[in-house]
Formats: C-alpha cells, structure tokens, sequence
C-alpha cells in the first residue's frame, strides 16, 4: 500500500495521462476505421483514374504510358488501367485475379493491407487498381511516437508534485518538532494557497499555546514568589506568638498576614474565572450608568480614608449585554487602582461616553502615571513597576490583569495613557442596541 502522497500523486498523474493516450487512440480509431467518400486519398484517386481515361479515349495506349509514367514519379505504388473483362489496357495482361482482390477505397480500413485498391470509372467501362506494395502503419506503430510526450510530461509534472508537497512535509516537520517541544519553531509559509493559508492557522495556534504555556510558567513562578513572602512572614508571627508576651499584637500581626494571603487567592480565583467558559456565563443587558454610579459609591470610603474625591459624569444612558459581576469587578479594580495612586487632596474622574456605537469609560487619576514603555505591561499577571515586589504601594500586580481580561471576554479593549498629570484607563465595550 502506497502512504506517500507524492507518490499517490504521481501515479495518479501517470495512469491518467496512459489512460488519455489510450483514449485517444481508441477515438482515433474509430474515427479512422474507414475511408469516407471525401477523404483526400479517394478523390486524389479519382482523379488519377480520370485523368487515365481521358489520356487512353484520346491518345490510346500511348497516351495511357505516359500518363501512368508521370504518375509514378508522383505517386508511389504499381497502378494498372484495365477493361471489364480484367485486360490491362497498357500490357494487355490479364488483372481478372487482382481486380477480384481489389477492394473499393472507400471501404477498407486505414490500418490494413489488402492487396489492392479498385476505382471504377467511365460508367463501370474501365477499372483503375493501384497495388498495395509499400508498407501500410499499423494502429500499434504509432504509440513509440507518443511515448515521448508522455515522458516530456511526466519530467514537467515531477517538479510540480514536489512543489505541491514541498509545504505538507515543511508542515510535518514542524509539527514533529513542535509536539518534541520547541514551540519556537514555525513553518514562515507565504503561500498564497490552501496550503499556506494551513500553514498560517498553524502558527497562529503555535503562537497561541506558546504564549499560553509562557504565561503558564511565568504565573506559577509569580504565585509562588507572591506567596513565600506571606507565607515566611506568616511563619515567623507564629514563632513570636509563641514566646512573646503580647499574644494580641501577635495575632494581630497573623491575621493581616492571613488577610493578605486571602485577597491574593481571591484575586487569584478571579483571574481564573475571567478565562472561564465564555458560554457558561449568563449574559443579561447592563445598564452602565448605574454599574459606574455603584461602584463609585462603593470606593467613596476608600477615597475618603486617602483624602480623594470621586467625580462621575455620565454623557448618556448606555447599555451593554455581559456578566454583571465580570463587569463591576473590572470596573472596580480600575477605580480602586486610580485611587490607590492618586495623590492627597485630589480627584478621581470617572467618565462615560457613547462613541460609534461603544461604549467607552475613562478612569483619570492625578498621580505620577506609568513609563511610557510599561503601558501595555500594566495589564500582565504580577507586573509591578515596583520590582522589588514589597506592597508598599499595594496590590500584587492582578488587578488590571483581571480587568483586560474580563473586557476581552466582553469583545472590548482597555487601554493606558499617560494624561499629563495621572493615568488614564479607557475601557471600551459593544453597546447593546
């Protein structure tokens, strides 16, 4: 059994170009099997036996010589004009024999050999025989002629098969490599055909699972360096409990420990609820001004504590179809960050827009904005300007990582830019008709 589609291929060509030259020699056959009435060789026939009988009717035996003489500088073959009774008119030898054998040109085939042709002419008076002496091409003697274009084919298909497998082993290959775990590696087609636009879809889905299995990596490495500092804090305010004299202060200090852990899991657990299963969410119709005006009174004590006011200004109405709860954490999470950073006696704007049939809210602060090269990083897992990683300034680096990823969710986008004082988050999301 043959498994090689090169070889499938070209087979396949080669039994169907054998099967076309069969095809056509069958066609050709039956096409040819008899000579019709204005087939060339029979009206050139004609011809000569009329031109016989006018030349012997006007110059007799004489005339007949040398008619026939120039016919056979013309025309191969040994010809004879005869009478009814089978007198050779030139030799006067008997031809009664051969005109028996003779047959009419219009009725044997093209491929065979019988011993002679025969024409009346002169109302059946004369009989014009032209013996078959040369060599007669059979059907079979023509197929060594054929054979070439068969070959000079199969030499302009071979380049072409390799050409058309070129990108299924280049696939192949990559694939082998990348199951074996270099998922760096690619097929770079720039094929404009089926097999490119394959080649292409496969390394989207590479670039995806490598970026997947990355962000895999990076946040288990992240989570457990996130959670060894608690952790050894944790540890050490047990020791102290133990020995020191002030057990309140020391569970105290356990309980913020605790706490902090907490949050980290929970915001853990959110990250992992925003990849969910899209279609095991119920979606209902959210009415934005309402969520923003939630949330802003929600975070109105933690800007009083940080000595920020809360400003929400809403254009229009506008409503969204989406997770209520997917929605208010991401929100939230901008809102609460805007705040963190603000500084002392200044205002958190929180704004929404109906732009081109989006829905667009912007959260400003006036704090000391992001460097312009961690914009985009700002929404990654555990990215932290603070590399040092100590909470100073809070959070853990998920709160904007939550929030792009429940607006992608949401067929949105959210993006930072610096406005000069302050940060500036737009989210921006498909409002409902």
């Amino acid at each position: 059994m043959i498994r090689s589609v090169f070889a499938k291929i070209f087979l396949w060509f080669l039994v169907a170009m054998l099967s076309s030259i069969a095809a056509l020699f069958v066609t050709q056959w039956v096409l040819s099997s008899t000579v019709r009435q204005d087939d060339p060789f029979v009206r050139t026939l004609r011809l000569q036996a009329e031109l016989l009988r006018r030349g012997y009717e006007s110059g007799g035996t004489a005339e007949l010589a040398k008619l026939t003489s120039q016919l056979d500088d013309f025309f191969p073959g040994k010809r004879h004009f005869i009478d009814r009774q089978g007198r050779d008119l030139l030799t006067g030898e008997d031809r009664s024999q051969l005109a028996a054998k003779a047959v009419t040109p219009s009725l044997f085939p093209r491929f065979s050999r019988p011993p002679a042709v025969g024409l009346s002419v002169g109302d059946g008076k004369y009989r014009y025989l032209i013996e078959m002496t040369g060599r007669v091409p059979s059907l079979w003697s023509t197929i060594p002629y054929s054979l070439w274009i068969l070959l000079f084919v199969g030499v302009l298909w071979y380049p072409f098969t390799k050409y058309l497998i070129a990108p299924v082993q280049q696939l192949r290959a990559t694939v082998d490599r990348f199951g074996r775990g270099d998922l760096t590696v690619r097929t770079g087609s720039t094929r404009a055909d089926e097999f490119g636009q394959v080649s292409r879809a496969f390394d989207q889905m590479a670039d995806r699972i490598e970026t997947l299995l990355t962000a895999e990596r990076r946040l288990l490495q992240d989570v457990s360096h996130e959670l060894r500092t608690p952790l050894s804090r944790l540890g050490f305010a047990i020791e102290l409990a133990r020995t020191s004299t002030d057990r309140e202060a020391s569970l105290a200090r356990i309980r913020k420990e605790v706490d902090r852990l907490s949050a980290l899991v929970g915001q853990l657990l959110q990250v992992t609820r925003a990849e969910g299963d899209p279609g095991s969410r119920e979606l209902e119709e959210i009415s934005l001004d309402g969520l923003l005006a939630e949330v802003a009174e929600d975070a109105a004590w933690e800007a009083e504590i940080r000595q920020v006011r809360i400003s929400c200004r809403v254009a229009e109405p506008v409503h969204v179809l989406g997770d209520t709860e997917l929605l208010r954490r991401a929100v939230e999470n901008v809102v609460r960050n805007a705040i963190r950073y603000a500084p002392d006696n200044s205002t958190v704007e929180v704004t929404l827009a109906r732009d081109h049939g989006h829905a667009v809210i912007r959260v400003r602060d006036q704090g000391p904005g992001v460097a312009e090269q961690h914009l985009t990083e700002i929404f990654k897992p555990f990215f932290r300007e603070d590399v040092s990683r100590t909470g100073a300034t809070g959070g853990v680096g998920l709160g904007l990582a939550i929030v792009s990823r429940a607006i992608n969710l949401h067929h949105g986008t959210v993006r930072a830019e610096n406005a000069q004082p302050g940060l500036m988050v737009e989210i921006e999301l498909p409002a409902a008709a």
